[in-house]
């Protein structure tokens, strides 16, 4: 490996790191997406079409999101007194202790670096750069 390209070992870091990522958290009943909901609703409760905006997804994605989330017991849905349309969504205790313990999700799945700041300085670099050049 140390005679690959720099784009090639990025790629394979990328890969192997999702599927650590992904392992780790469905050992809690998570998936990315259910994380970045439990992220959003830490100062409090949102409804569906604003989680979904927040998440950058549709509101029907989100709606299989929230329904996971629910069945796991890390949610809860309670209908709007204002709008009976809507819900309010809530992060549980259940939810809450699960976030707690996906926070160290990433010092656990993946090595310790010598300087894990000039690495992800450099990530942001290619993101930034690979961004600019597709949009």
């Amino acid at each position: 490996m140390s005679d690959w390209p720099t784009g090639r070992l990025l790629s394979t870091a990328a890969r192997l790191v999702e599927h650590a990522w992904i392992e780790a958290l469905g050992r809690l009943g998570l998936t990315h997406a259910g994380l970045i909901v439990l992220h959003l609703l830490g100062p409090g409760p949102l409804n569906q079409t604003e989680l979904a905006r927040a998440a950058r997804v549709q509101t029907q994605t989100m709606s299989r999101t929230l329904e996971r989330l629910e069945r796991e017991g890390y949610v809860a849905r309670v209908r709007d007194e204002r709008d009976q349309r809507r819900h309010s969504v809530t992060r549980t205790e259940a939810g809450t202790a699960v976030w707690h313990q996906a926070g160290t999700l990433e010092a656990d799945v993946f090595p310790a670096l010598n300087d894990a700041a000039v690495l992800r300085d450099a990530l942001l670099g290619i993101i930034s750069a690979s961004s600019a050049r597709r949009w």
